[in-house]
């Protein structure tokens, strides 16, 4: 069936996506796999390509696309291309930090910090995780406590992308001097710059999107300007709650992409392969294997889509995000595992773009709250 979610401006902007995808990122990205790291270029080359901060209003760099169909664009043509890395790099940047300062964020700090993140100057990370809290945010044990007009803050953080190659981390700190689980408004947001106090640890090295840096971090009383506070002091869950929509989002939308094109991948690989002296896709328990994984593509594509124009409505509420993110990424999880198996023991080579979609579509479970976790939030909805 027929997509009808793009017009002819999206279709504008794929052009530009694609040009990008090709000149560059595919002559570097396998080395960047290898070295684990993409190059800072990278981002310089997409903000003057204008493909980073789409929704930043012109008043600081922007262009204000606020229509979420032109990052799902982005994303289709990254999973297209086997740049999934690259992927989840910008959704970092673009998905998670910047949604929360131009909701929450003074005018001060939209100045001091969107303008370098539109350019690619400034690359950013989300410090949420911790070793003792990862879906649990109230587990948060960082602190932050006040020194005069600036803010002092201690703790650790995990599983942070961008943790390594980024100049910021939106922070989620301790603010009430507590201990043990934090209240509803127990916690504030941060834009802590590196400096002083603020350390990488080791590069963690993940099962996939290698060339996306994922770190540890460490900040010990690094200085933060009471300026660089998003929105008000306490309020920081609240903040989380309202912007991890579109965080959800975007996972569904990058599943619903990976999905599309290892289905396609597997379609052609199975035209081209044989065994026995047939193709592979002339045995009956292709095509039907086929068959369902094409059903599923095209039903979470309906899915996802519709989730999106509900987002630019402003009509995407936190369970119905959760229900997308939670469907499409076990769909995805599904679909790559049996693609990985029609082919045979090539799919698990990792130059095969199927064996690399496995890997990452693996995280998107995990990713922006566990399933266990989405499931938890749609059943307690239901259960009022």
């Amino acid at each position: 069936m027929q997509r009808k979610l793009y017009e002819e401006d999206h279709e504008l902007f794929r052009e530009v996506a694609q040009e990008f995808n090709a000149r560059e990122v595919a002559p570097h990205y396998a080395q960047w796999d290898a070295d684990h790291m993409m190059s800072r270029q990278l981002w310089t080359a997409a903000g003057e390509q204008g493909l980073l901060g789409l929704a930043v209003p012109e008043d600081f760099g922007g262009m204000g696309m606020t229509d979420y169909r032109f990052r799902a664009v982005l994303d289709e043509e990254f999973a297209k291309a086997n740049h999934l890395a690259v992927g989840l790099a910008f959704h970092l940047h673009d998905d998670m930090v910047l949604p929360h300062l131009l909701a929450f964020g003074s005018e001060e700090l939209k100045g001091r910090w969107l303008p370098g993140m539109v350019s690619g100057e400034i690359v950013t990370s989300v410090g949420w995780t911790e070793p003792g809290a990862g879906s649990d945010l109230r587990g948060v044990r960082t602190k932050a406590v006040r020194d005069g007009d600036d803010w002092l803050i201690s703790g650790q953080k995990t599983f942070i992308g961008n943790g390594i190659s980024g100049d910021a981390a939106l922070v989620l700190a301790r603010t009430d001097g507590g201990t043990g689980r934090g209240a509803h408004d127990s916690y504030s947001l941060f834009m802590v710059a590196k400096g002083a106090g603020y350390s990488t640890g080791r590069q963690l090295d993940k099962m996939g999107l290698k060339a996306s840096d994922t770190a540890e971090l460490f900040f010990d009383n690094v200085r933060v300007p009471n300026a660089d506070l998003v929105g008000e002091l306490g309020n920081g869950l609240e903040y989380a709650a309202a912007a991890l929509p579109q965080g959800r989002l975007a996972i569904a939308v990058a599943s619903a992409a990976v999905a599309r094109s290892v289905y396609e991948a597997t379609v052609t690989y199975a035209k081209e392969r044989n065994a026995f002296g047939e193709r592979i896709i002339d045995f009956q328990n292709s095509r039907f294997v086929l068959a369902d994984i094409l059903t599923e593509v095209e039903v979470t594509e309906g899915y996802v889509d519709r989730a999106m124009l509900a987002f630019n409505d402003g009509e995407l509420d936190a369970a119905s995000a959760a229900r997308a993110k939670l469907w499409a990424s076990d769909r995805v999880k599904s679909i790559t595992d049996r693609c990985l198996q029609l082919h045979g023991g090539y799919g698990y080579i990792l130059e095969y773009p199927v064996a690399q979609a496995f890997l990452a579509s693996r995280l998107l479970t995990i990713f922006g709250g566990t399933n266990e976790i989405m499931r938890d939030l749609v059943g307690r909805g239901i259960a009022q």
